[in-house]
């Protein structure tokens, strides 16, 4: 029987399923130090996004065999200095991505339909039908950056609109593409053309500051940018600069580079719609990630 410290929230259902096998202990409101200590005595961690594997964790947990991860990234995860330490790391890739490819239209929509301006105007006594006249997703150019498991199934969600979709992925086929019914176009032609554009890439030192001030100046002044993946694969001052002077028309974020962004600029403009990095936060993705988590993690402490 191993021992398996469960830091951040999964369903009880998950924890049910782990216990029947295993020492679980749930330790949710810790502190650092207090996680230092805790984690020496365990061969398993379980974590979503709030718990940081760094280095000085992992060398904490001396007895740490597998540290699982109830989501998709793993950036908050030290993996390679893991991995060298002869711990094993595992995630679930696909089972919250509905949640997200959902909030990117659902932020679409929000921001070109004005639906946050006009829900705060209604609390505050203003009938504001005039100034908040919209636009439809129905019709227009959508161009997706990133065709991978986000992406394509933005694309699918897209298809009841019917959207020309506009794709950029240089590990992606074109004929891949067309097979999900997209076209397959370079980085630039997507930026000019697109009236909607979305983002689906992992953070990686390729793709940091993948949109800057250069590839905003591309995109019509009609156009509006939407980013759920992470923060940093957009340059936030360049973005603020091109709002600020309608370069752009709009852009909704769930994403920043620091989270929370405190005092970022960004949070001054009107054209704008954010959200709190909630692309994964449903209860269905909660109820998908925990349950393959915890099969993941069972078969990857069953005995050799």
């Amino acid at each position: 029987m191993s021992k398996i410290l469960i830091t951040d929230k999964i369903t009880p259902d998950a924890i049910s399923v782990l216990r029947e096998k295993h020492e679980v202990e749930e330790f949710l409101d810790w502190k650092l130090e207090e996680l230092l200590e805790k984690i020496k005595d365990f061969d398993a961690l379980v974590v979503r996004s709030r718990t940081k594997v760094t280095k000085e964790l992992i060398d904490a947990g001396k007895k740490l065999r597998i540290i699982a991860r109830a989501g998709a990234g793993i950036d908050n995860i030290d993996k390679d200095y893991a991995e060298s330490k002869g711990i094993q790391v595992l995630n679930t890739p696909t089972a919250n991505l509905l949640s997200v490819a959902e909030l990117t239209l659902g932020l679409a929509i929000a921001l070109l339909r004005h639906i946050p301006r006009a829900d705060r105007g209604m609390r505050q006594g203003l009938w504001e039908k005039k100034k908040l006249r919209g636009s439809e997703i129905s019709g227009k150019k959508w161009g997706i950056i990133g065709l991978g498991n986000v992406g394509r199934l933005v694309v699918g969600l897209l298809k009841g609109f019917n959207c020309d979709i506009l794709t950029y992925d240089p590990y992606v086929s074109k004929e891949t593409a067309v097979g999900l019914g997209a076209r397959s176009v370079s980085l630039d032609e997507l930026l000019r053309e697109c009236d909607i554009i979305s983002i689906h890439v992992p953070l990686l030192d390729s793709t940091r500051g993948l949109i800057g001030a250069r590839e905003l100046s591309m995109m019509k002044d009609s156009a509006v940018l939407i980013n759920t993946s992470r923060g940093g694969i957009v340059d936030e001052s360049a973005l603020y600069e091109a709002l600020r002077k309608n370069k752009i028309r709009g852009a909704a974020l769930d994403v920043f580079e620091n989270e929370p962004p405190g005092d970022s600029l960004l949070l001054t403009l009107e054209n704008t719609v954010y959200t709190c990095h909630l692309g994964a936060n449903t209860s269905d993705a909660l109820d998908r990630v925990s349950k393959e988590v915890a099969e993941k993690l069972l078969k990857a402490l069953e005995p050799v």
